[in-house]
């Protein structure tokens, strides 16, 4: 039996570093029957036959989950945007944020393309949330060294909408990744996904990064959905106003005497979070708690 980390899933087969080797593995069928599906960024215990064929037979138990994208074992979440072809709609940001926060993983807001539009407006959106925020240009190369010293020692995701300039902030970031780099079409305002599957790449400063699918390309699904009740602790700048308000189970919504409204009024928390947190908790809403997924499985 060795230990190892899953660094690549793709089409049912799991490549597992454990130091000295990669080996290529099957998953046992016994996690499809808990339900259970090994992850990029899983520490598994693998068994390996004469030909060099492994078996994932155990998943260690994990820090937290994503399914979309289906990654584990983040300590960090790079949410990449953009101002220009493609321009990114915050409330994208904003619900990747919060899963990310509900996970206890740490957020960068990387705005790219910065050599194009500055994006100011996107930037004053996030200045006042409590996150990193790193303007970048995988062309000028502004930026990237501030990211790398952010992300050093950390395994971190990188997601954001498809287009935004992932792979090329990637290969800024590691020119030996030489990821395929999607050519983005004016007219649609997207990219075309370049991005097959989530593999770890090691940054060489100790950090592992994580290229994974767009926005575009996934749906949320229960996994990601937020207790109503503990959403408003995953939106970092309500912190200093939880507990404050006239009704101790304040919803944020639209309740006289909330100091989060008032915060919002006065310019102190964004009116484009607030609206995101706003379509967030009806989506919460919809949902019992007993029906929603643990976040470590």
């Amino acid at each position: 039996m060795e230990t190892g980390v899953i660094i690549k899933a793709l089409s049912g087969f799991y490549y597992v570093h454990t130091g000295s080797q990669l080996v290529e593995c099957r998953a046992r069928g016994r996690f499809r029957n808990e339900g259970l599906s090994p992850q990029v960024g899983d520490r598994v215990d693998i068994t390996v036959d004469s030909n060099g064929k492994g078996t994932v037979c155990h998943i260690h138990e994990r820090k937290n989950c994503f399914s979309r994208p289906a990654v584990a074992n983040i300590d960090c979440m790079v949410i990449l945007a953009s101002a220009v072809i493609p321009i990114t709609d915050p409330y994208l940001i904003d619900r990747v944020s919060s899963a990310a926060e509900y996970a206890d993983c740490e957020v960068i807001i990387c705005i790219n393309k910065t050599d194009l539009d500055p994006a100011d407006a996107l930037y004053d959106i996030y200045k006042t949330t409590g996150y990193s925020v790193i303007k970048t240009s995988a062309e000028t190369g502004e930026g990237i060294d501030e990211l790398r010293q952010a992300l050093s020692g950390k395994v971190c995701a990188f997601t954001g909408n498809s287009g935004v300039g992932k792979s090329s902030i990637l290969n800024a970031l590691s020119p030996d990744l030489n990821l395929l780099v999607g050519e983005v079409s004016e007219k649609l305002g997207r990219g075309r996904h370049t991005t097959r599957h989530v593999e770890l790449f090691p940054l060489g400063n100790g950090a592992y990064i994580a290229d994974t699918p767009g926005f575009s390309s996934f749906d949320m699904d229960r996994t990601e959905y937020i207790p109503k009740d503990k959403l408003q602790y995953c939106f970092k700048e309500f912190e200093p106003y939880l507990g404050q308000c006239r009704f101790d189970d304040c919803a944020h919504i639209k309740e006289p005497g909330c100091r989060v409204l008032e915060a919002v009024s006065n310019g102190d928390i964004h009116q484009s979070r607030h609206d995101s947190y706003r379509r967030l908790y009806d989506i919460s809403s919809q949902f019992k708690e007993w029906e929603l997924k643990p976040s470590n499985h």
